[in-house]
């Protein structure tokens, strides 16, 4: 029988090991990295049922697309509730999932200390600072995550360092906390032959499409029963009406859940380009210098020239402000290298940049162009056949036969193979994130 077992978990300054043991046909899906998370909070107080959370919530959806069962020894009786009914709507999303059932020796009904404190997931981008606008009146903690978009290696310290350092100005500058929590939930497992697997089956990375609502979620959970955090708020990437297969929308992130703490997903009623109304309403009456980050290359600012840079100076100017004001290097100029990029299709799209700039198509129709230059891209982009913008989206062939091999490959070979593997998996992980 398909199985994966939680022991093993221990606590020291803030830190949170455990060790992760499967059945010989699932162990080609772990690497030899016990499970980390640390937190900037003590969490040595916190039950070892709410500790599980993190590890549970990566491995479970794992187990479900296998049809494996997972043992651990103790859980939180709300979380463990909130597993069944994440498991049920992934399943109802995406065919390949099977399912499986938690095993637990205890479940535990803690009672914490009360709290009144909230919290967001934060990165400065349009969708979370959306969220942030809307729910600023609680004054929400901050919380940013290392260990999907920025990974816990070395070479990625000096994005984290100026994430960090612009979350904390942020919340400086509006009278909130942080919290950070790294983690290597993805380096734990091993991406790559979760690519190789089911790739297939979705639109972005096994993360971004399968695992990253539960994911991201589960791992606060140790740091918002220890701050009494009673609600968690993730940023909606997508909007009702879009019904894409995405790892983290309302039928998942509403279900996620512990003792002490709900979680909200947040704005799924507004399109991107309503979230850019409430921030530019928030601008233009209390913070005329909000900066924005969405760059999908530097973290330290906007490099202006990938698609979402972009994108998002776009849907500034529909919004009425000026975007080199908020973080964007653009002139009416870019709008030619913008047409001509994704006309060449020089960027990999997907369905939900398909949408987004579908819906940037429908607010140019109800606003007049400000330059002939606008004029001339609105022109065009009420032509253009957006499906046509995405078909280039299917990854390279080298990367199919790649995933091909790894699925046929002996465990034992792959093994072998593993490093290469490794060195190539900043290329296999297609992510996309804009909160």
């Amino acid at each position: 029988m398909s199985s994966i077992i939680i022991d093993g978990i221990s606590v020291h300054d803030g830190r949170l090991e455990c060790s992760v043991r499967s059945s010989a046909d699932l162990e080609r899906f772990f690497t030899d990295e016990p499970f980390r998370t640390s937190y900037d909070v003590p969490i040595e107080d916190v039950p070892e049922g709410v500790l599980a959370i993190p590890v549970l919530a990566q491995v479970c959806p794992v187990a479900w697309a296998n049809g494996a069962d997972v043992y651990v020894d103790e859980v939180d009786a709300t979380f463990a509730r909130a597993l069944e009914d994440v498991q049920a709507s992934l399943c109802e999303m995406y065919d390949f999932l099977e399912g499986g059932t938690l095993y637990a020796r205890r479940t535990i009904d803690p009672d914490p200390e009360p709290g009144d404190e909230s919290g967001l997931l934060f990165t400065g981008g349009v969708d979370s600072t959306c969220s942030y606008v809307r729910h600023r009146d609680e004054s929400p903690t901050l919380i940013s995550v290392r260990g999907w978009t920025i990974t816990p290696d070395a070479a990625d310290d000096e994005k984290w360092n100026a994430l960090r350092e612009r979350v904390s100005r942020f919340a400086a500058d509006h009278d909130c906390e942080t919290a950070f929590v790294e983690s290597n939930m993805l380096s734990f497992l091993d991406h790559p032959m979760l690519l190789a697997h089911y790739k297939r089956y979705v639109d972005g990375g096994w993360y971004s499409s399968v695992g990253h609502g539960l994911g991201l979620l589960g791992l606060c959970a140790p740091m918002a029963y220890a701050r009494g955090m009673t609600d968690l708020y993730v940023a909606a990437t997508h909007w009702d009406g879009i019904d894409l297969e995405w790892g983290s929308r309302p039928d998942i992130d509403e279900h996620v859940r512990w003792t002490g703490t709900q979680c909200h997903h947040d704005a799924y009623e507004l399109t991107r380009q309503e979230r850019l109304d409430v921030i530019a309403d928030y601008v233009r009456n209390e913070d005329p210098g909000l900066q924005l980050q969405t760059c999908n290359d530097r973290m330290d600012g906007n490099c202006g020239e990938c698609e979402k840079c972009y994108r998002t100076a776009v849907g500034l100017r529909l919004s009425g402000l000026e975007p080199p004001a908020h973080g964007y290097p653009f002139a009416d100029a870019d709008y030619h290298d913008l047409r001509r990029s994704l006309e060449r299709g020089d960027w990999v799209l997907g369905q939900d940049e398909r949408h987004m700039w579908a819906d940037i198509r429908e607010r140019a129709r109800e606003t007049e162009p400000t330059s002939p230059a606008e004029r001339t891209f609105f022109e065009w982009l009420e032509t253009v056949d957006l499906d046509e913008l995405v078909s280039s989206s299917e990854p390279p062939l080298t990367h199919r036969l790649f995933w091909v091999g790894a699925r046929n490959t002996p465990n034992s070979v792959y093994r072998t193979m593993y490093p290469a593997w490794r060195t190539a998996k900043a290329g296999l992980q297609l992510v996309r994130s804009d909160r």
